[in-house]
């Protein structure tokens, strides 16, 4: 090693003057571009440093993937095994969910029940609002030339915002829902419980009117019931955020609007809501119910008159339509006879002419009945049994007394 050194002092010294030299003319010398200086030594010292920076880079990416795809898969095929879980029981949910939905459409049309669906919306633009503390209002762009009028629902996707208060010819006043003289017909998404949602002093929101007794959730969703005639029931207004006893034996029940009143920049007003009855879908299973009510009895059909082709074919067999059936006849000679209950007597069945002219007259709308369906007696007429049913006049009438011979 010595002899080395001795043998090439002069030049490693000369390199290292050369390299002493280089160093700092690095060190004095910048480099400029236009946005930044710098120099000479910090731009080589980084092109030095980067290639092992990033082949280090390189290694700690490929170790980092390497665990997230290959060893960290065996949690994520129980994650995955747990989720498929879920999805199964998730899908009887909804079954169980949508037969309860058939069936509650089906009573509500069995109760004539009738729904609210907002059919027509106007969009505006918020361009004021109030400026007090007292009251708590906006003001819009559309006005009476909009078609926009008092006590109309103002709400934005998020929720309702508030009712129309004043209508002017090109702008409107809305109420909001966090003023004091405000009020909201609410619901309870979960425990049905209804009461009326109205604005405090300090600009928060309360739902008054429950009794201390029931239990309320924090966290719960308030919906619209509908009994205020403005709001279409089921949008959201606010979840519950403190639930605490109040006086007078109610709640106070704190809630958050789901809209954020202080940032409101475009609404959305109801115009116009359509009030439909529920129908049931058909689609769906037909259950017990439905098929014992298509079972029951039911008032039978008023029977159809006769027409006239039926009437004219009854006359020609000699029976009136809806007469009973044949009667016996007993003649002289002891043989019996059936004959139509309601064929009339015969201009055959009179021995003389005396008797003929006795006869009564027998209505129009009887039919005749021929000669060759009355029975011929051995020893006189046969005699004919009518029933009660025959056709009789109205008025019967008189026998004539024979005719008497006056000399000519």
């Amino acid at each position: 090693m010595e002899s080395v050194l001795g043998r090439y002092r002069n030049l490693i010294v000369l390199v290292g003057v050369l390299f002493v030299q280089v160093l700092g003319l690095a060190v004095q010398v910048k480099r400029t571009t236009d946005t930044d200086s710098s120099r000479l030594i910090r731009i080589w010292a980084v092109g030095a440093v980067s290639p092992f920076e990033k082949a280090l880079v390189w290694v700690q990416t490929s170790s980092g993937n390497l665990w997230h795809n290959y060893f960290y898969l065996r949690g994520v095929r129980a994650e995955n095994r747990e989720l498929k879980q879920r999805i199964e029981q998730m899908r009887i949910e909804q079954v169980r969910m949508s037969q309860d939905a058939d069936q509650a459409r089906r009573l509500q049309a069995l109760l004539a029940f009738k729904e609210q669906f907002i059919s027509q919306t106007k969009a505006a633009q918020v361009i004021g609002s109030s400026g007090s503390e007292q009251s708590r209002s906006i003001y819009l762009d559309k006005g009476e030339k909009d078609g926009i009028r008092p006590d109309m629902a103002v709400i934005t996707a998020d929720g309702v915002v508030g009712k129309v208060l004043h209508v002017y010819r090109s702008t409107s006043l809305v109420l909001l829902i966090s003023d004091q003289t405000s009020g909201v017909g609410a619901i309870l998404e979960k425990s049905r419980l209804q009461g009326i949602l109205r604005g405090e002093p300090s600009g928060e929101v309360a739902l008054e009117k429950v009794m201390s007794d029931e239990q309320v959730a924090p966290g719960e969703l308030v919906l619209t019931s509908g009994g205020d005639r403005i709001f279409p029931k089921g949008l959201p207004i606010g979840k519950v955020t403190k639930v605490f006893p109040g006086s007078d034996l109610f709640l106070n029940i704190q809630v958050k609007p789901t809209v954020n009143l202080s940032k409101l920049e475009e609404v959305l007003v109801v115009t116009r809501i359509d009030e439909r009855q529920a129908t049931p879908e058909q689609t769906g299973p037909v259950r017990a119910s439905d098929i014992l009510a298509d079972r029951l009895p039911t008032v039978p059909p008023k029977p159809a008159e006769p027409t006239a082709a039926a009437t004219g074919a009854a006359a020609q067999s000699g029976a009136t339509p809806g007469s009973k059936p044949s009667g016996s006849v007993n003649s002289q000679d002891g043989v019996p006879h059936s004959v139509p209950v309601r064929a009339p007597q015969s201009k055959t069945a009179v021995p003389n002419a005396a008797a003929d002219n006795a006869t009564p007259a027998v209505p129009k709308t009887t039919p005749k009945t021929p000669a060759s369906q009355v029975p011929q007696g051995t020893g006189g007429a046969a005699t004919v049994k009518v029933s009660q049913d025959a056709t009789k006049p109205a008025v019967e009438p008189k026998p004539q007394p024979p005719p008497q011979d006056h000399p000519q």
